[in-house]
C-alpha cells in the first residue's frame, strides 16, 4: 500500500514539474485578470426506490427485507476564474452537497427495527485547474470530503493533466485516491450483551445502538428502551481506493466525435459493510465477509454524431470486469433534439447487465464452509433498464430572471430484474 501511495505522489510531482516548465513570451504588456465569480450552478434531485430485498437483511423475504429508499439531494457549485502573468486561465471550483435519505432496511440494523432509518450526508469539493491555451495543456488538482457521521468518513484527492494535439484530439489522465473510514456498526444481535444495575435480572439487555452509539437497556418482553447510558466509541476500519483514468477524444469529421476511456481501479481494506447480514443454510445469520482486495477494469467508448443542425445522436458503451468475477455491459443512447434555438428535448435509454460476484448467494444459500459470502442484491446477477427525458431551456436573455442562463429538468424511470424500481427527477440551474 505504501508503494502505491508513493507512486501517486511521484506522478503528481512529475506532472507539476512538467507543467511548470511552460513559458510564454511577450507577456510584458499583458495584465493578469483578477479572480471573479464566473458561474453558479444549483442542482437538486429527488430519488424514490421500492425493492423487496435489502443487503441489511441478507435478502430475507417479507416486511423485514424491504429495501425502499428515498433521497433528497441538493448541490451548490461556484466557479471562479482568473488569469496569471503567463496568460494561463485559472479556474477554481468550490462546491458543497447535502443529501437527506430514508431507508426502510436501515431500521433493521437493530434486529427489532428500532434503529434510526434516516441520515444526512455532507460532501464539500474543491478543484483548481490551470489551462494554457497556447500550449493546449491543462493541469488540475482537487480535494473531496464526504461524511455520514454515524457510518463513514471519506477523503478524496486527485490530480489531472490533459494535452490537445494538432489533429483535433485530446489526451487526458487523472489520478484519484479515496481514503475511507468505515464505522464498524454491527447488527444488534452481534453486539455482546450485559446486565444493568437497578433492573431485574433477565428483564433487560444492554447493547450499543446502531443509530446513536449509546448504550441502552431494553425490556426483553416489549423491546422498549428502559434507560440510556453514555456514548460509546464505535471502532472503524480503513478502505482505500486508487484510480488511474485515461481518455482520448477525437473529432473525426464535421459531424462525428469519439472517445475511448479506460480506468484502472485498485481497492484495499474493509470492502464489505458490517451491518450487511448473511443467512446461512443452517438457519443462522452472520456478517458479510468479502476479500480485502479488488481490482476493477472499466473500458468505455463514446460516439456522438450530429444529424443535421437539430439532432445529436449520443452513444456510449462500457465493458467492465473485476477480480471478484463480476462482468457487466452498459449501452446508452441519448438524442438531444433542438425544438427551437433555445429549447431542446433529450430522450435517453440505458441498458445494463451484470453477472454475480463469485461470493454471492441468495438468502439461506451460503454454506458454513464458505470463506467469503455476501447476499447483497447489488452484487447479484441482474439486468436493468433506465429511460426518461430531459428538457433544456437556454434563452439569450435568461430564464425568468436576469443571470439565470440555463434550466435543465430530467426525469428517469429505473427497472431492475431484482424487483427493484425507482424514479428520479432532477433540476439544475446555471447562473452566469
Amino acid at each position: 500500500m505504501r508503494k502505491i501511495c508513493l507512486t501517486v505522489i511521484g506522478m503528481y510531482i512529475m506532472m507539476v514539474h512538467a507543467f511548470s516548465q511552460t513559458t510564454i513570451k511577450d507577456t510584458a504588456d499583458y495584465k493578469p485578470k483578477k479572480l471573479k465569480l464566473d458561474e453558479v450552478n444549483i442542482v437538486t434531485s429527488y430519488y424514490d426506490q421500492t425493492a423487496d430485498k435489502s443487503a441489511v437483511m441478507g435478502g430475507i423475504p417479507g416486511p423485514k427485507g424491504i429495501g425502499n429508499v428515498t433521497d433528497f439531494a441538493n448541490g451548490l457549485d461556484l466557479k471562479f476564474i482568473s488569469s496569471d502573468g503567463k496568460k494561463r486561465k485559472n479556474t477554481f471550483d468550490a462546491g458543497i452537497g447535502i443529501d437527506y435519505h430514508t431507508a426502510a432496511s436501515q431500521a433493521y440494523v437493530d434486529s427489532n427495527g428500532h434503529a434510526k432509518n434516516n441520515g444526512l450526508r455532507i460532501y464539500p469539493t474543491f478543484d483548481w485547474t490551470i489551462a494554457n491555451d497556447k500550449k493546449g495543456t491543462e493541469f488540475g488538482i482537487g480535494a473531496y470530503y464526504s461524511a455520514e457521521h454515524k457510518y463513514y468518513h471519506s477523503i478524496g484527492l486527485n490530480t489531472s493533466f490533459s494535452k490537445k494535439n494538432k489533429n483535433n484530439g485530446e489526451f487526458s489522465a487523472k489520478l484519484t485516491g479515496y481514503f475511507d473510514q468505515i464505522k464498524m456498526i454491527k447488527p444488534s444481535e452481534f453486539i455482546p450483551v450485559d446486565s444493568i444495575k437497578n433492573v431485574p435480572a433477565g428483564d433487560s439487555i444492554v447493547y450499543i445502538t446502531t443509530a446513536s452509539g449509546r448504550t441502552e437497556a431494553l425490556s426483553y418482553g416489549s423491546g422498549q428502551v428502559v434507560s440510556k447510558g453514555s456514548k460509546v466509541v464505535t471502532p472503524s476500519r480503513a478502505r482505500d481506493t486508487y484510480t488511474a483514468s485515461f481518455s482520448f477524444s477525437q473529432i473525426i469529421n464535421q459531424r462525428t466525435q469519439g472517445s475511448v476511456e479506460l480506468d484502472l481501479v485498485y481497492q484495499n481494506g474493509y470492502l464489505g459493510l458490517p451491518f450487511h447480514r448473511v443467512f446461512l443454510n443452517n438457519g443462522k445469520d452472520t456478517i458479510e465477509n468479502l476479500p480485502s482486495e479488488r481490482f476493477k477494469l472499466p473500458l468505455g467508448f463514446r460516439l456522438n454524431y450530429f444529424l443535421g443542425d437539430n439532432i445529436i445522436i449520443k452513444t456510449y458503451y462500457r465493458f467492465y470486469i473485476d477480480s471478484w468475477g463480476l462482468i457487466s455491459h452498459t449501452a446508452n443512447i441519448e438524442l438531444p433534439i433542438k425544438i427551437t434555438p433555445f429549447f431542446s428535448l433529450s430522450p435517453f435509454y440505458r441498458y445494463y447487465a451484470q453477472t454475480a460476484v463469485n461470493y454471492y448467494a441468495a438468502y439461506e444459500q451460503h454454506s458454513v464452509q464458505d470463506k467469503y459470502y455476501t447476499s447483497n442484491p447489488e452484487l447479484s446477477a441482474f439486468t436493468s433498464h433506465f429511460f426518461g427525458m430531459g428538457i433544456r431551456l437556454a434563452p439569450p436573455k435568461g430564464v425568468l430572471i436576469k443571470g439565470l442562463n440555463v434550466v435543465e429538468i430530467r426525469y428517469g424511470h429505473y427497472l431492475q430484474t431484482t424487483d427493484l424500481a425507482a424514479n428520479i427527477i432532477s433540476m439544475s440551474l446555471k447562473f452566469k
